[in-house]
């Protein structure tokens, strides 16, 4: 063992711990002054990097590559698991529209606003591919993280785009990267037959990779509760590597999957859930520093003004123009729809992680189109990112939906149960407002077992009176579930 150990393992750990432990205490500052938490780790890494106060010299792109790889599928995973399937039902036409052809547009107009501000086409192509695509981390960050309720349509759709538009924008980088380093070979019909087996083969794996691992986490008792998250995070990497180890999208696999996997049952359900969202937070810090450490800022002065320009023609031109194109057609979209879905087009780690492929590639000019893609991620998260919940009440886009309540109740259990646990918000418009719970009928299988109000936890009794505002527990078994929900409305979260 070199004598050098444990004291370079104690500094990189101590290193890697600061800047996790700042990350993190900054990211409440960034809600307070309305700055995107990704943007927050970006600077953070970029402070800690060879030209900032940290010195750390860092230029692996390939490991920066890895890295983000493994953070998209694991913020993919836990945003699927996340989606209701109905509402992938309701919005998958249209995103599936924006995710295809709209990353197409996307790529056309910017690289002809690239062209014209002197880039090569080869260049400016290559430009418009890698910053086509919104970006899930970005996305759904944004809109769970901010506070505000949205329109479940429009919300939606947004994370469901953002969960199927990858393949395109990575077989676009990559036949752009290819033309790029051979002039000569043709971009022709080849593409669009690409695209197609990404998609088709990705989707494809995705079910049945989801549907083995709902009836393996379903039929398998585990000896331990902390075993299941393995579990899943093992079937989360095999939805990634399996398609694309046979020429699909490994991307869309892992959204496919933990759609299917979330909308069954799950073992340890809650904790289950919890273990996903703090790796898809742990992801998110770990991707932003890594791509911050990157980035030499002197390298981003320097190409400033160009992607100022095309940062600005993304958000302000580019993304509404083909949005109104795409979703035209659907007519349950109003303008005010249209417009807030083509503004909060956010780009984030993906167009990076893209952008990295070039360089370790060899293409030339690929440096300059990475520091350029880097420019216009911090633009965008600055104007469309940091206006989110202004432009959202702006449109009167709040779906005015209950408050949270401030307590959860949930029940953990390691198989499927006969009975739910429910939440429900008691609104002034519900019959059992002002009512003691004496007074209402319930189900031989129901009973109210919670009631959250305020910042009160209340042991229900025959006397205690239902109040506007209370969130109250109830426990039913199926088939007593509808005369809950005349007497209660929908569930919270459904």
């Amino acid at each position: 063992m070199s004598t050098t150990e444990p004291v370079a393992t104690a500094v990189l750990l101590a290193l890697f711990g600061a800047l996790l432990a700042v990350s993190a205490l900054f990211s409440r500052a960034s809600q307070r002054f309305a700055i995107p938490v990704a943007l927050v780790f970006l600077g953070i890494g970029m402070l800690a990097g060879s030209e900032g106060l940290g010195g750390i010299a860092f230029e692996n792109y390939g490991f920066a590559f890895r890295i983000g790889t493994v953070a998209l599928v694991l913020i993919l995973f836990d945003g699927g698991l996340n989606t209701p399937m109905h509402a992938v039902r309701d919005a998958v036409r249209p995103a599936g529209v924006l995710a295809t052809a709209g990353v197409a547009g996307t790529a056309g107009l910017v690289a002809t606003a690239a062209h014209a501000l002197s880039f090569d086409w080869p260049e400016a192509l290559l430009m418009g591919a890698v910053v086509s695509s919104t970006d899930a981390a970005a996305v759904f960050s944004v809109l769970r993280s901010s506070g505000i309720n949205l329109k479940r349509r429009v919300g939606t759709t947004l994370e469901v785009e953002s969960g199927l538009n990858d393949p395109m924008a990575v077989i676009l980088t990559m036949a752009m990267t290819a033309h790029l380093l051979r002039p000569a070979s043709a971009l022709d019909w080849h593409l669009a037959v690409d695209v197609l087996r990404e998609i088709v083969v990705g989707g494809t794996l995705g079910m049945a990779i989801g549907r083995g691992g709902r009836a393996v986490l379903t039929r398998v008792r585990l000896p331990a509760g902390g075993l299941y998250p393995a579990l899943t995070l093992g079937i989360a990497f095999l939805a990634f590597a399996v398609p694309t180890l046979v020429h699909g999208s490994g991307f869309l696999a892992v959204y496919v999957a933990a759609v299917i996997i979330g909308n069954g049952p799950l073992p340890f359900r809650p904790g289950l859930l919890r273990v996903h969202d703090a790796l898809a937070w742990l992801s998110q810090i770990v991707m932003f520093l890594v791509l911050g450490l990157l980035v030499f800022p002197t390298r981003l002065a320097e190409v400033a003004g160009t992607g100022l320009v095309l940062a600005l023609f993304l958000a302000v031109v580019a993304r509404p123009v083909v949005v109104a194109a795409c979703l035209a057609p659907f007519r349950a979209y109003t303008r005010r729809d249209v417009a807030y879905v083509g503004w909060v087009g956010l780009r984030g780690a993906v167009p990076i992680i893209l952008a990295t492929f070039p360089v370790l590639a060899g293409a030339p000019g690929a440096a300059r189109v990475f520091d350029v893609v880097f420019f216009i991620v911090v633009v965008n998260a600055l104007i469309p990112g940091a206006t989110v919940p202004w432009v959202t009440r702006k449109l009167g886009l709040e779906s005015g939906e209950p408050p949270a309540p401030r307590a959860v109740l949930e029940i953990e259990s390691m198989q499927p149960l006969e009975g739910e646990l429910l939440s429900f918000h008691v609104g002034d418009e519900l019959a059992v407002a002002g009512v003691a719970l004496r007074d209402l009928w319930f189900p031989e299988g129901a009973s109210v077992v919670l009631i959250v109000r305020g910042r009160e936890l209340l042991a229900p009794k025959g006397d205690t009176v239902l109040t506007p505002g209370d969130h109250a527990y109830v426990f039913t078994r199926p088939e007593d579930l509808p005369i809950v929900q005349l007497m209660f409305g929908r569930p919270e979260g459904d």
